[in-house]
């Protein structure tokens, strides 16, 4: 396969050319992803340009006809994301033109990313493999009056900036690679939870705004018990308002919680892989990354 990128693409009678995510206003970046019936705020696309880096596709009068981001996560990692092409390209190649760009940038890592279902084809033809369904939770939360109580053998406290070594350790141990510099980035962006052990961060929780409201991710925990009691005071703390938490758990007393907390599944994407798999990464007695942070940020 021949992956050479090339700086220009001919699409019916004009052409696209490539340009830095981060000379682009947000507002033409908003209205990008609004296209696609995607929820991105403004606010949302900033603080991913903070995290990561991108290419846009501008036409020959400066619109975004396209979009594609990563986010790396030391020298053999990273994970592909806001890969956007406007409805009436999606047809005529401009993604895997991006897509290429992007490898250029990334040679030599593994990635990771989370496809659409109109998306899967493109990934599929880059060698890209299938891992994991993502449930993508959302509603207007609600509070559980009955069930199970939150485990009260443990501290669940609200967590403050001397946490954040623990968080990310936690993260690291779930997730399978250290993202220091992002979670950094989201805890300054968010209201967190934790549950302690004997004074040891065994679990937690982290919510932002996010779209049409927040949303609770990452969530690392080392059950499904800890992870209810973790979120819960997120559900609490937004009651009557949207919530939305993108998950791999499609069972369980976690996947339960969810659906009788006025959050069921809305819609589904596809965990994929190039390089290492998923189980390449996981550690034996590890905890488990029960939300993502995002389906853009893995």
């Amino acid at each position: 396969m021949d992956l050479k990128p090339s700086g220009s693409l001919k699409i019916d009678t004009f052409s696209m050319r490539i340009g830095d995510i981060e000379g682009v206003e947000l507002d033409r970046l908003h209205a990008h992803s609004l296209a696609v019936g995607w929820p991105h705020r403004a606010e949302d696309w900033q603080f991913l340009r903070e995290s990561g880096e991108g290419f846009v596709a501008l036409d020959e009068i400066g619109r975004v006809l396209g979009s594609a981001m990563w986010f790396a996560h030391g020298d053999d990692f990273a994970t592909v994301g806001m890969v956007i092409t406007s409805p009436r390209l999606q047809t005529l190649g401009a993604g895997q033109w991006l897509m290429k760009r992007v490898f250029d940038k990334v040679a030599g890592r593994d990635l990771r990313l989370n496809a659409t279902r109109a998306a899967r084809r493109l990934y599929l033809s880059l060698d890209f493999q299938p891992e994991k369904t993502v449930y993508q939770c959302q509603g207007i939360a609600r509070l559980q009056t009955t069930g199970r109580p939150a485990n009260t053998r443990d501290d669940v406290r609200i967590l403050d900036a001397r946490d954040i070594p623990a968080i990310i350790a936690l993260d690291a141990a779930g997730f399978g690679v250290r993202r220091a510099a992002l979670i950094e980035r989201l805890f300054a962006h968010s209201a967190g939870y934790g549950l302690f052990k004997d004074d040891t961060l065994t679990a937690f929780a982290l919510c932002r705004p996010f779209g049409r409201g927040h949303v609770v991710g990452p969530v690392v925990a080392e059950s499904d018990a800890d992870a209810v009691a973790i979120v819960r005071p997120h559900v609490a703390d937004h009651s009557g308002s949207f919530l939305r938490i993108d998950t791999h758990m499609d069972h369980g007393e976690f996947a339960a919680f969810l659906s009788h907390s006025g959050i069921p599944v809305f819609d589904t994407v596809l965990t994929m892989s190039l390089g290492k798999r998923l189980s390449d990464f996981a550690i034996d007695g590890a905890p488990t990354t029960y939300a993502l942070a995002s389906q853009t940020l893995g």
